[in-house]
This record gives structure tokens, sequence and C-alpha cells, in this order.
């Protein structure tokens, strides 16, 4: 059975943003670097009264305690869905599994990687589920 994120006013997380990254990639093309994707995608969103945080920290927090080594998830969404942005010419395993580790250290049930890289945005866009959320 299909699940979705939704916010408080029940969007859907997800169609917001493949919606939107789906515009942003008609409109500039793909190749730019990740970022000009990432603050487009964030102000678009925001627009939509979605609450965004960029660059947020994910924590590893094992037996009570929090250690800060750097990893940070492009996108957060509503504080539900984590989205991460590439633009590579082709997607390494090393992409999803930093989704896989971040929703996991997060206990997120989903997130997105948007390789705005692709030939076409519908090969760009991955739904990864997290399969170890408690």
């Amino acid at each position: 059975m299909e699940t979705f994120l939704l916010n408080a006013g029940g969007q859907k997380l997800e169609s917001a943003a493949i919606d939107n990254g789906y515009r942003i990639y008609d409109e500039l093309g793909p190749g730019l670097f990740g970022n000009v994707y990432e603050v487009v995608l964030a102000e678009r969103l925001t627009r939509e009264g979605l609450k965004v945080e960029r660059q947020k920290p994910v924590p590893i927090i094992v037996d009570d305690q929090s250690f800060d080594e750097g990893f940070c998830c492009d996108l957060l969404v509503e504080d539900k869905l984590l989205i991460e942005i590439i633009s590579a010419d082709h997607l390494l395993p090393i992409y999803s599994q930093r989704v896989t580790t971040y929703l996991r250290l997060m206990n997120l049930p989903m997130g997105l990687l948007i390789n705005f890289g692709a030939p076409s945005f519908k090969q760009g866009v991955r739904r990864i589920r997290n399969g170890h959320a408690t």
C-alpha cells in the first residue's frame, strides 16, 4: 500500500518536490552545480508555504551520545521529507547510500534523490525508503 508524506494542510510533500523539481529542470536545464538547484527548489517549496531547511545537520546518536561528523542533508521539508540533490552524468551507489544513511540517522521514512544531471528529469528521480525506521 502506497503511503504519502503530508504537511499539516494535507499537501503531498513528494508531489510538491517532484513537480517543482521538474519545472526547475525544464527552466534551467541539466548539468549546473547541485547547489543551484538546491537553492531554487528550497525557495519554490517555501513559496508554497512549506517549511524547508537547507543543509540540515545530521548527527550520529548512539548510547545517548551525539557525534557531529559534519553530515548535512541538502533539504528537509516539513521535518518529514529528506531531499538530496546531485548533478551528475549517472548515479553511483554512494548517492543512494548517502540518502539511506541520513534517513536511518534521522529516523525518517522516506527521501528523494534528485539528479539534475540526468538526460531527463524522470530518469533522475529516485524515491528511497528507510526499511529500518522505528
